[in-house]
């Protein structure tokens, strides 16, 4: 999962406002962080690996200069952790172009073969992103123009879409063209634009960052669809691609994305709470024999599911751990020991809250299970009489395909194994799981003219490209090869 920004202003330099949306969409990202801008002549680029604050800690890294820029930042789903695979990439053919992208293709060999067979381009990197920058400067360099304009980009783009499968948001800088977006058709990815009254728009991966810069947001960008800014600031919109099938991604809203931000309408937060209302609502019916004194999140994001499951049961909402702040989120670290010493390192139990108690623990969900083990196992410790466990999402069972670094199959603790089974490997007196149909209505109840979700990681269905068994195989052995 990356983060991806794109800023146009009227007059000013956008470096230092790119910067700071960058920061809001950080929790997306933490492996490299990235902004190019332009200025009508000349394109300037500063990345590194690191968060945002250490990739732009001086001035000079700042300095660049230019009133349409874009910005990234990264964790690795495709290719490894190196300076060269930070984003943005740059072309300089047929014209500078420069690309941030979240998500993945995943048809990315063939598109890279196909691209190398044509002796069009060469590749520096493993990463996705540059295929995708390569096929697009591919299909507009078999354009005849002798002054680039917007049909040209769209008509690309259109080509692009023929050929790309997978799920893709991404902003770019074209040199005489102004500031580009453009969505996947299923919508996997989120992307939305927002404005000022000054005339200048932001584009990001998440709302709460044009709330953050003080932008109004316009709209989500359509799945299948583009997005151009002009270097005056005119906007353009068409449509690119013949087969859209609007498929958000579930997990978005249980894990990556903030509370306080609404993808195709659906704010997150009133969808955490839903979830939290249908898993109360099955806990009454299915398991109103457990004796629970309190219901306690695993911060953060199962928070606002916690809170509603509190409320459902009629019973005490608490706040048993402690967050240390300078550790980030454990889902996208590298490395199974890095991530069982973050653990233990992130959360501090208050005894108090524990001792001598039936606590209910909610989380958003549950991927490798080590994380939820460690947290019984220092809930035991504090004197709870009993630990009951509930997973605001269903079962983890399947690899993400789209953008997400899900681990490799086996280290799903859900995969191949029944409830009973998960709930002996962490160490619970009982696990409760949200059902996939209660899961999808918390969301399509936030928008009803969304019926289709990307789910593949609970249901192994996988709406784009063509997934089979040989490629999931490939693509684990490659992701373990990488760790």
């Amino acid at each position: 999962m990356c983060g991806i920004i794109g800023l146009y202003h009227p007059t000013e330099n956008v470096s230092g406002e790119i910067y700071d949306a960058l920061i809001q969409v950080q929790h997306r990202g933490q492996d490299a962080a990235g902004i190019a801008t332009w200025n009508n002549k000349k394109l300037y680029l500063h990345k590194e690996l690191g968060v945002v604050t250490e990739v732009f800690k001086t001035n000079k890294s700042l300095s660049l200069d230019g009133n349409i820029g874009i910005g990234h930042v990264r964790y690795p789903t495709a290719g490894c952790s190196d300076v060269s695979e930070a984003q943005p990439f740059h072309s300089s053919a047929p014209v500078d172009i420069c690309l941030a992208h979240n998500g993945t293709l995943t048809n990315s060999d063939e598109m890279k073969k196909f691209l190398l067979d044509s002796h069009f381009c060469q590749f520096n990197t493993q990463s996705d992103s540059e295929v995708l920058l390569g096929l697009f400067t591919y299909e507009l360099s078999k354009i005849k123009f002798d002054v680039l304009n917007n049909g040209h980009v769209f008509q690309a783009l259109k080509e692009v879409y023929k050929r790309c499968e997978g799920g893709f948001a991404v902003t770019m800088i074209i040199g005489g063209v102004g500031l580009v977006a453009f969505r996947d058709a299923n919508g996997i990815r989120p992307l939305v634009l927002g404005k000022k009254d000054d005339g200048s728009f932001l584009l990001a991966s998440e709302s709460s960052a044009l709330s953050a810069l003080g932008y109004e947001l316009e709209y989500d960008v359509d799945p299948g669809s583009a997005v151009i800014i002009s270097e005056k600031g005119v906007v353009e919109k068409d449509v690119c691609s013949d087969s859209i099938s609007h498929s958000p991604c579930l997990f978005e809203f249980v894990y990556f994305s903030r509370p306080d931000s609404v993808i195709d309408s659906i704010s997150v937060h009133k969808s955490r709470l839903r979830m939290g209302d249908f898993l109360g609502a099955k806990i009454l019916k299915d398991y109103s024999h457990l004796n629970i004194d309190a219901v306690i999140p695993v911060p953060d994001t199962s928070r606002t599911s916690a809170m509603q499951v509190a409320y459902k049961l009629g019973v005490k909402y608490r706040e048993g751990f402690i967050k240390n702040r300078y550790i980030g989120r454990t889902f996208i670290m590298p490395g199974q020991s890095i991530r069982k010493r973050s653990v233990a390192h992130k959360l501090s139990p208050i005894e108090i809250e524990f001792k001598n108690k039936n606590i209910l623990l909610v989380d958003d969900s549950i991927v490798r299970g080590n994380t939820s083990k460690k947290i019984i196992e220092m809930v035991r410790k504090q004197g709870a009489k009993k630990v009951y466990f509930a997973s605001a999402a269903p079962p983890v069972r399947h690899q993400n395909v789209y953008g997400i670094d899900m681990p490799a199959t086996r280290e799903l603790v859900a995969h191949g194994k029944t409830v009973e089974q998960i709930k002996l490997f962490i160490g619970a007196d009982e696990l409760i799981y949200q059902d996939i149909e209660d899961l999808r209505m918390a969301v399509h109840l936030g928008n009803p003219k969304i019926i289709h979700f990307e789910d593949s990681v609970f249901t192994g269905e996988y709406c784009a490209g063509k997934i089979s068994e040989e490629y999931l195989s490939q693509l684990e052995n490659n992701r373990s090869s990488q760790k």
